[in-house]
């Protein structure tokens, strides 16, 4: 069986289970690089890389470039080189993204370059709406203008299988049959989950049930930003609006009286998208901090590289790279 026919399959399977990833492919190459055109990747939201478009050191980069294009949902033409000038001799410095295009010096290449298109390909988000009342309806029906898959459910509908991959549930049945489905969907993890009802009830709502108290403070309630909503449609505006936050990782506004998704990272507009970062000492590149990126305890703080060879490199002679004051 053909490589890239097992990379379809796993590209379908992630699809099917509502899984964002970015498909790395090389649209060019110059030798010596050990990748050739139409080598292909596939990068996870964790970060783990499935295929191959290069060595550690070009994947390194293509990981951490794969995992913003990811967060910000836009296409990029990724040119790594080590020939590429950079401000001040910084290794691992990036030109800004201009038309789409993004060009990292990468010191670690034995030569050659590489031209890599990352698409992120990211699930429409898939919302259960648990009630067929005024808000329960105003939320389905505003669902196709936001390009996302939101659907009514009925209890039976929520099960661990359906809650899979599910970007939220909203329990807007006032008092029908909400801890069960509350509860099943904190414990499965569901990233965004909430109930509509006054503070006073949905706070005796929460107390009832069977989860753990990082559990229960997952849950929205009550639901949505606070816009003065009056009508059906103005809350599910607002419960929507909430939503959007939680689907892209953003804080909401803090000065509202509402509930906020306090628990999503907080980025600055001026920071780039994606995972948290550092620089390798010894190379200078710049890398993604993941469980499994390369990194060793000195001095008590931690240092991360690009691959195993800077970080054995580092630890043969660490006096030899100080810490950047």
């Amino acid at each position: 069986m053909r490589p890239g026919s097992l990379l379809d399959q796993r590209m379908a399977e992630l699809a099917a289970r509502q899984i964002p990833f970015v498909r790395a492919t090389v649209v060019r190459a110059r030798k010596p690089a050990s990748a050739h055109p139409g080598d292909t990747a596939l990068v996870l939201e964790d970060g783990r890389v499935e295929g191959f478009v290069g060595g550690v050191c070009a994947e390194a980069t293509v990981r951490l470039q794969a995992l913003r294009a990811l967060s910000s949902g836009e296409p990029v033409l990724l040119r790594i080189s080590p020939d590429l000038p950079t401000d001040g001799g910084a290794a691992g410095q990036e030109a800004q993204i201009e038309d789409g295009a993004l060009d990292v010096a990468n010191p670690c290449l034995s030569g050659g370059e590489l031209e890599i298109f990352l698409e992120p390909l990211c699930p429409v988000p898939r919302v259960l709406v648990l009630g067929d009342t005024p808000i329960g309806r105003s939320l389905i029906a505003f669902g196709p203008a936001l390009d996302y898959d939101v659907r009514g459910a009925v209890p039976e509908d929520v099960t661990p299988e359906a809650l899979a991959g599910a970007a939220a549930l909203i329990v807007a049945s006032h008092g029908r049959e909400e801890e069960p489905v509350l509860t099943l969907a904190a414990q499965a993890g569901v990233p965004y989950v909430a109930l509509v009802a006054s503070r006073k009830r949905g706070a005796a709502v929460l107390d009832s049930l069977d989860l753990s108290a990082e559990q229960r403070a997952r849950i929205h309630n009550p639901a949505g930003l606070w816009i003065g909503a009056r009508t059906p449609e103005e809350v599910a505006l607002s419960i929507l609006a909430e939503l959007v936050a939680s689907v892209h990782g953003v804080a909401a506004r803090a000065d509202s009286p509402g509930p906020q998704t306090a628990d999503a990272p907080h980025r600055d507009a001026d920071s780039p998208p994606g995972p948290q970062t550092a620089v390798d000492p010894v190379c200078g590149m710049s890398v993604a901090v993941l469980a499994d990126t390369p990194h060793v305890d000195a001095a008590g703080e931690r240092r991360w590289f690009c691959c195993t060879g800077c970080r054995d490199t580092y630890a043969a002679d660490p006096a030899r790279y100080p810490v950047a004051s």
